[in-house]
């Protein structure tokens, strides 16, 4: 498995939500268990070009995350793109939700072909719906694929061991290394309780490697 780079905080990097946007409804998410199970609406602001521009004066590198939001659904992220692309500021995507078209990503990639971009499918793309709610992930795989051909470097499969999923782990990483794509496993700790349903087994939290 090829090493990866990830966020640190000597690169002199940032890791920024910048949207409250998500089309997903993933059971486990704050926006879930922090505002819509709790009947509130999840709140909050697109962060401006502008900020972006002043950010990218003093940062080398942008990670955007999915912690509370996909970046996909802010309204000027291909703009973003573009502009930390002419300053040489380097960008990681972490994208999951799957509402967007094949034109829009096309011309997301065409903004920034050096980006690295990491897609979030919790298990096969027929299954990931179960626990990434409202996400179409046979789209979103497809969608992955199609980046090759604009992406300078391989899109990163995230997978995000659940119980719905574990059995499925040496079938999901042969079709990665079938695809050339750059696998990776991820643990949670976002468990309602210690039989949560969606947690997996101890076999699966504690044996499992990354091969």
């Amino acid at each position: 498995m090829r090493n990866l780079k990830f966020f640190n905080r000597k690169s002199k990097g940032l890791n920024i939500d910048i949207t409250h946007r998500c089309a997903l409804e993933c059971p486990r998410c704050q926006r879930q268990t922090a505002f819509r199970d709790k009947g509130q609406k999840v709140y909050g602001e697109d962060v401006s070009l502008d900020d972006i521009k002043k950010l990218a004066k003093h940062y080398k590198y942008f990670d955007f995350c999915g912690q509370l939001s996909d970046p996909v659904h802010h309204k000027n992220f291909i703009d973003i793109l573009k502009h930390l692309k002419s300053v040489n500021v380097g960008v990681s995507v972490h994208n999951a939700s799957s509402q967007k078209s094949l034109a829009w990503y096309i011309k997301a990639w065409q903004a920034y072909p050096e980006a690295k971009w990491i897609f979030g499918i919790d298990g096969l793309p027929n299954e990931s719906h179960l626990y990434r709610v409202n996400q179409d992930g046979e789209k979103l795989f497809n969608v992955m694929l199609e980046s090759k051909k604009y992406l300078k470097q391989s899109p990163i499969w995230q997978y995000i061991i659940f119980k719905y999923n574990q059995e499925h782990l040496e079938q999901a990483k042969q079709m990665a290394e079938d695809n050339d794509l750059i696998f990776i496993i991820l643990q949670s700790s976002r468990w309602l309780s210690h039989d949560d349903p969606f947690m997996p087994t101890n076999e699966y939290k504690l044996s499992w490697k990354n091969g």
